[in-house]
């Protein structure tokens, strides 16, 4: 796409918020030509979707409106569910039920299924969201074996074609979508953590008058670990943040995966003073028997780049940080507010609790970071793409050259969050902190 066809699309889109005429439009157009041109590498990268495929499937959907939108791709995470039923019939019972299993509940027997993946080892995490070509061939690999990763493999489609139709997450048919893909995905982490070394576990932290619902994933064994938290961005969620992760399952490190305050199930609009949440989340996982207190980290993607900004500057705990796509004050100007479509203007909207656009630009403004930049004395590494179309590009720069410890990595002509880039800047995040927070023996072994 050009730049002047771009930048006639952006003014159209905004102009579809100000008119209020993006459901009339998208009736013509397609859901996709409203949504951020990352959107579909993101949840393809995801589920190991077909990205032509998934982009088909989005143009196809006519309507933003949430019995349209969500039944639609129920539809379609329900049919990866069947697959998965029938690839495995006596293993995915417990993935119809209607509710999660609680914290501290008695799991599904599992062990018919973990020892069908077993032959895999831990190659299971790189099968599980790659395309049929990435494991189709395997050899050596008797048939029940294939039939379990083919189930699987169904089961992370399904969690992923969920959580497009809980996004942005603002109403009861979205949250309804929103829990049947953390209950997929909590089951899917029982099934793999004991085949890739882990344990897996539901946190529930009350903070604030929030109950935080996260997950904490650590090595086996009793030894104290370097932590990590991980926290996305506006319709970010856990189950997004870990799939890819558990790719890293033998860094040595434990991580904790939460959702960022004022979306999805928290019951309090996002402000300045959410910064309490995560620094009660920092001090309860500070307490945990598997964290070393002393060597805590944080990575933030998207907005939830600009909270690892926030608690580096403010959090004299952490010793490192990884702030990817963050908005920090240039983002929150109007000018650069050009080409936001309107679902995500509502969920920013939902998400900070105002009622107007005017008013959510003045709730966005007063989040600046420019002014706590320089109070950020800890190793912090930012990433993005240089021609970051959603948000301000200018923000990674400012903060990585005014932190006292500040690497910037913009990826040449890659997007927001540098999507186009994701499994190196994985790789770059994890080998990074990694240096920062393990001991030097530890490394070097």
């Amino acid at each position: 796409m050009s730049k002047l066809t771009n930048a006639l699309q952006r003014i159209f889109i905004t102009t579809c918020v100000i008119t209020r005429t993006t459901e009339m439009a998208a009736n013509r157009l397609g859901a996709g030509f409203f949504l951020p041109a990352l959107f579909v590498l993101r949840y393809s990268s995801m589920g190991g979707l077909d990205p032509r495929l998934f982009a088909e499937q989005l143009n196809s959907i006519k309507s933003f409106k949430d019995e349209a939108w969500c039944s639609y791709w129920n539809a379609i995470a329900r049919e990866q569910l069947a697959a998965a039923e029938m690839f495995a019939p006596t293993m995915t019972e417990a993935f119809m039920t209607d509710t999660i299993t609680p914290a501290g509940a008695t799991e599904p027997d599992w062990s018919a299924f973990r020892s069908a993946l077993a032959p895999l080892g831990v190659r299971v995490v790189d099968l599980m969201n790659t395309g049929v070509d990435g494991w189709s061939t395997l050899e050596n690999v008797d048939e029940g074996t294939y039939q379990a990763i083919s189930a699987l493999r169904c089961l992370v489609k399904a969690i992923t074609y969920f959580q497009v139709s809980a996004f942005p997450g603002n109403s009861l048919v979205r949250m309804e979508a929103y829990a049947q893909s953390r209950k997929i995905f909590h089951h899917v982490t029982q099934i793999l953590a004991p085949i890739i070394g882990l344990t897996i576990e539901q946190l529930d932290m009350t903070i604030a008058g929030e109950v935080v619902k996260g997950y904490l994933a650590t090595p086996a064994g009793t030894a104290a670990c370097p932590l990590a938290i991980v926290t996305n961005g506006l319709e970010g969620t856990v189950q997004e943040l870990a799939i890819p992760l558990l790719k890293y399952h033998d860094s040595g490190l434990a991580v904790f995966f939460m959702e960022m305050p004022g979306t999805y199930a928290y019951r309090e609009r996002m402000s300045p003073a959410s910064e309490a949440i995560y620094h009660g989340v920092i001090d309860c996982l500070a307490k945990h028997p598997k964290v070393d207190a002393g060597r805590m980290g944080f990575v933030g993607v998207s907005f939830g780049g600009y909270w690892a900004a926030r608690m580096a500057a403010s959090n004299q705990r952490l010793k490192c940080v990884v702030a990817c796509g963050a908005p920090t004050h240039h983002s929150f100007q109007i000018g650069n507010t050009i080409g936001i479509p309107d679902i995500i203007v509502k969920a920013l909207q939902h998400t900070t609790g105002a009622t107007s656009l005017h008013g959510l630009m003045h709730k966005l403004r007063a989040m600046s970071l420019r002014t706590l930049y320089r109070q950020i004395k800890c190793p912090l590494l930012v990433i993005n793409g240089d021609n970051d179309t959603l948000l301000s590009t200018q923000d990674s720069v400012d903060l990585a050259s005014q932190a006292q410890q500040g690497t910037l990595k913009l990826y040449p002509g890659d997007d927001h969050c540098a999507m186009g880039h994701y499994r190196e800047w994985l790789d770059l995040s994890q080998s990074w902190m990694r240096t920062h927070l393990l001991p030097e023996a530890q490394l070097k072994g």
